[in-house]
């Protein structure tokens, strides 16, 4: 079932669940691109469905599509301009020394093996990537109770973070943690501590702003994660900051 946050005319806003894809050619899986073909057939509307950004399979989080190719024009010009606001909650590995940072470099992408990578300056094919992260609260599985982690985490430890992206680059969440030494807990793809097993990965798209492609007007929406890992870091409170 698909969770509907907002439609008009134009546009449409859904929560995506971890595990569904954006879309997908193969056979039997679901996507939010067929999902949403088929709500919009059952109300007998003809509308398209245009993903303004992705979302990663095993991401969770808000995901704005439009329903005209005018709209997605419009929004994906926003996109390009970078006077759309994104913010994620993330769950990663280990102790930040400061409250607050910046990470900045550049990440090349391999599309043969859907993966990324941060390379150095003037690498070709890189592209500049940068974010803003604020630590929220720290997670001890060693002192903390409930067993939040479940032994999710290699040292026992994981900070709960808030990330505001400055670029929207492949992977770059996931691959920039990673780079600096703090992978996301559950992500099977960049982070070498994580365990054997389906785990869902700690990473949710939890607000976006942005102008309304027809009336202008000013848009925010706000959810909360639903997947049990982030959800339960969410409400964890010991050495809460």
């Amino acid at each position: 079932m698909i969770d509907i946050i907002y439609e008009d005319n134009h546009i449409i806003v859904c929560h995506k669940m971890p595990g569904v894809p954006v879309q997908t050619a193969k056979a039997g899986l679901p996507d939010m691109v067929s999902m949403l073909q088929n709500y919009f057939a059952d109300k007998k509307e003809q509308a398209g469905v245009y993903a303004i950004r992705r979302l990663d399979q095993p991401v969770e989080g808000i995901m704005v599509f439009a329903k005209n190719q005018s709209a997605a024009a419009q929004l994906s010009r926003q996109v390009q301009e970078k006077t759309v606001e994104k913010e994620y909650l993330a769950l990663v590995e280990g102790r930040f020394m400061e409250q607050a940072g910046t990470l900045e470099g550049y990440l090349l992408r391999d599309g043969r093996a859907n993966t990324s990578k941060a390379v150095p300056k003037g690498t070709k094919g890189a592209k500049h990537a940068k974010l803003f992260y604020e630590v929220k609260k720290e997670i001890s599985e060693v002192e903390g109770q409930g067993g939040v982690l479940a032994g999710a985490c290699a040292n026992g430890v994981a900070s709960l973070l808030n990330i505001r992206l400055d670029t929207g680059r492949h992977h770059q969440i996931r691959v920039q943690m990673a780079h600096a030494g703090h992978p996301l807990v559950g992500d099977k793809k960049y982070n070498k501590g994580c365990p054997s097993g389906y785990m869902p990965i700690g990473l949710c798209s939890t607000r976006t702003v942005f102008c309304h492609p027809t009336t202008g007007k000013r848009m925010e929406f706000c959810v909360k994660p639903k997947g049990k890992l982030l959800a339960d870091a969410c409400e964890y409170r010991f050495m809460e900051h």
